[in-house]
């Protein structure tokens, strides 16, 4: 199965570190952020990879090539000069994609088993899935509400009591739902994720273990201390 990298964000609250490169090209033990979720894509048996790049994408481009150094087949889809967002970089890469695939955040390393995932949502005949953990604040504000094995409200924004769960950074949708998703216009993930959940059509997935994200300084260290024990 494809998977779906968004790696094409300002990473503005990482600055000065990311003023002259993007954040998925940080050196964490000797290699750049992005090489350790290849390495993780790999692990779980996925080969296939999308990268939607923007700020400083060329230097990405550059480092990985068509990925057959990693062991991968990598293509790109970049924001060029308008920065779309999650949403909209997504729907520009629409040409590229598989009739089902993974999307993951580019600045996530989520350590569970991707093939399980998989196998839970060709179980039902939805359009999406959202992985989640139950984090109780813990380490982010929690932000989805679960009702049964589907998505029931989810916001970074308005959140409510009823929200035990945070969204893991990485879902499955058929190419089919990218319907939901504007042309040419900039909107992020989390929109397409609340129109499919209007329509029921988001399942959910419980990740047992935490997540780990570089979009800010904290979550930067936590994953170095994280990554030397491996």
């Amino acid at each position: 199965m494809q998977i779906v990298i968004l790696c094409g964000g300002l990473a503005t609250r990482l600055y000065p570190l990311t003023k002259k490169i993007p954040k998925s090209m940080i050196e964490i033990k000797e290699n750049p952020f992005l090489e350790h979720q290849i390495d993780l894509f790999k692990k779980n048996g996925i080969f296939k990879i999308i990268l939607c790049i923007g700020y400083k994408g060329a230097q990405i481009k550059k480092y990985f090539g068509d990925g057959k150094k990693f062991d991968v087949n990598i293509k790109y889809s970049s924001d060029a000069k308008k920065l779309l967002g999650t949403g909209g970089a997504l729907k520009k890469a629409e040409y590229l994609l598989e009739d089902t695939f993974l999307v993951m955040y580019g600045d996530s390393y989520l350590p569970f088993n991707f093939k399980k995932t998989i196998s839970f949502f060709k179980k039902f005949n939805k359009l999406g899935l959202m992985t989640v953990y139950k984090n109780l604040n813990k380490y982010e504000p929690s932000n989805v509400e679960v009702e049964k094995n589907l998505v029931k409200s989810y916001s970074k924004t308005r959140r409510t009591p009823k929200m035990k769960y945070i969204d893991y950074g990485v879902s499955i949708f058929k190419k089919e739902a990218l319907k939901f998703l504007p042309n040419n216009q900039g909107c992020d993930l989390s929109q397409f994720h609340k129109s499919l959940i209007k329509k029921k059509q988001l399942l959910v997935y419980f990740a047992e273990k935490r997540f780990y994200q570089i979009g800010s300084p904290n979550g930067l260290e936590e994953f170095k201390k994280y990554i030397k024990k491996l």
